[in-house]
C-alpha cells in the first residue's frame, strides 16, 4: 500500500522535496500528518482543486492524517504568489463568508471522520507583536523577495506592500502550529511550502516535505483556472452546468483533465484516453457530475445536454427565465445572468457573434424582446421576459 500510494504520489507531482526522505517514511510505514492550505479569497472551490484534494484523500486512504487549514488570518494579508500587483486587502466580513462552505466542498472528496480542520487564526491572531517579531526573525528579508513574484515586481518597478511580506512567513506558521510532516499544494506555492520548511527549522522542528501539482487550466485552455477570470468550474454548481462547462474546455486538455481529476485510474483511464476527443469529453463530464453528485444527476445532466445542443432542442420546461434590468443593455444583462464576469469579456463574446436570440445572431445594440431565447456560447440560454 505504501510503495503504491508512493509511485501515484511521484507520478503526480511536479516536484517533491526531499522525495528520498518522504519515500522513506511512506515505506518504513510512519503515520504523517499531511497539511493543505486554503485561503477564502472566495467563496467557491473549483475543479483545479481536486487535483490536491484526490491526492488528500489517497494518503487518508492509506492511513494518514490530514490537517486543512483555512487560513481565515492570512486571507487578511492575501497571498502575493503569481502577482504582478498588490491582492486588494479583504476586510473579516469578507473572509468569514468566503469561508464558510469550505468544508462543505472539501468533504465531496475527503472523508470528514479522517480530517482536521482549522482556521489558521486559531494560533496567528493571539501572536501579538512579541511573537510576530520572533516569527520575522526567523528568516531574512533577502530570502523573502527572492521570491519570484517579489523579484519580478521590483524589476517592473511595481510596488509590493509591505504587508505582503508577512504572508510565507504566516503561512509557514502554520506548519509549526499543526507539526506537519508533508504539504501539499499548487505548483504555484512551491516558495511558501519550502519556506515553511525553514520556518519550522527556526522553531526547532524537523522541516516537513514538500510536494506540489501541476495547476489546471480553465475553460478558456488558457489561464490557470480561477473564478475571477470566468474560466472556472465550480465544485457545487448544478449538474447541468458542470456537464456543459466541461463540454466547452479545447480538446487538447483532456488528456489533462481525465488525468488529474477525473478520478479514474488503472485500465478505466486508459480507455477513456483511446476514446475520440467528443467521446472522451463526454466520459469526463458523466464522470464530474456523478463524481460531484451521483450517477443519476449525471445521467440526466448528460440527457439534457444532448437535447439542447447534440440535437439542437431546447425545452420550454428547461428554460430559466430573466427580466433584465435594461433590455436595450445587451452587454450588461449577459454580466448581471453571471455568464461572465466583466462588461469587456462579454462585449467580445457578442463581437465574436456568440450571441443570439430565437436563433438569429444578434449585436451590441440589440434590444430584448419578451419572450424570446437569448442565447450566449454554447451552453448558456435564458428566456427573457420584459414588462
Amino acid at each position: 500500500m505504501a510503495s503504491e500510494l508512493w509511485q501515484r504520489l511521484e507520478a503526480r507531482a511536479v516536484e517533491i522535496h526531499v522525495a528520498a526522505h518522504l519515500r522513506h517514511r511512506l515505506e518504513a510505514g510512519e503515520h504523517l500528518r499531511v497539511k493543505l492550505g486554503l485561503d477564502p479569497t472566495a467563496p467557491d472551490l473549483h475543479l483545479g482543486h481536486l487535483v490536491v484534494l484526490d491526492q488528500l484523500r489517497e494518503f487518508q486512504d492509506a492511513g494518514h492524517t490530514v490537517v486543512a487549514i483555512v487560513g481565515d488570518f492570512t486571507a487578511l494579508i492575501g497571498d502575493p504568489s503569481g502577482r504582478s500587483d498588490t491582492r486588494p486587502v479583504l476586510t473579516p466580513e469578507q473572509v468569514k463568508a468566503n469561508s464558510q462552505t469550505y468544508f462543505e466542498q472539501i468533504f465531496k472528496i475527503l472523508d470528514r471522520s479522517r480530517t482536521e480542520i482549522h482556521g489558521n487564526s486559531e494560533w496567528l491572531s493571539p501572536l501579538g507583536s512579541d511573537g510576530i517579531l520572533r516569527l520575522l526573525g526567523g528568516q531574512t528579508l533577502q530570502a523573502v523577495l527572492q521570491r519570484e513574484d517579489f523579484a519580478e515586481r521590483m524589476r517592473q518597478g511595481s510596488p509590493i506592500g509591505a504587508h505582503e511580506i508577512l504572508y510565507p512567513f504566516t503561512q509557514g506558521y502554520d506548519s509549526v502550529a499543526v507539526r506537519a510532516d508533508l504539504e501539499i499544494g499548487g505548483s504555484d506555492q512551491l516558495f511558501n511550502l519550502l519556506f515553511g520548511r525553514e520556518i519550522q527549522r527556526a522553531y526547532g522542528q524537523p522541516a516537513q516535505d514538500v510536494a506540489v501539482f501541476p495547476l489546471l487550466e480553465g475553460t478558456d485552455g488558457e489561464r490557470k483556472m480561477s473564478k475571477s477570470l470566468g474560466n472556472w468550474i465550480g465544485l457545487l454548481e448544478p449538474p447541468d452546468q458542470i456537464y456543459g462547462k466541461t463540454m466547452s474546455i479545447p480538446d487538447n486538455l483532456i488528456p489533462k483533465y481525465l488525468t488529474l481529476i477525473s478520478g479514474l485510474a488503472g485500465t478505466e483511464l486508459a480507455r477513456a484516453l483511446s476514446l475520440p476527443p467528443r467521446e472522451a469529453k463526454a466520459h469526463l463530464a458523466r464522470t464530474l457530475v456523478a463524481r460531484l453528485w451521483d450517477e443519476a444527476a449525471a445521467a440526466e445532466a448528460e440527457r439534457r445536454f444532448d437535447d439542447r445542443f447534440r440535437r439542437r432542442q431546447i425545452a420550454a420546461e428547461d428554460l430559466a427565465e430573466h427580466r433584465p434590468q435594461n433590455p436595450s443593455d445587451l452587454v450588461g444583462t449577459l454580466v448581471e445572468l453571471g455568464w461572465y464576469p466583466t462588461r469587456s469579456m462579454a462585449r467580445r463574446v457578442i463581437e465574436q457573434g456568440g450571441t443570439s436570440l430565437d436563433g438569429s445572431p444578434i449585436g451590441l445594440t440589440t434590444e430584448l424582446r419578451d419572450g424570446a431565447v437569448l442565447r450566449a456560447g454554447r451552453r448558456n440560454y435564458v428566456r427573457i421576459r420584459v414588462g
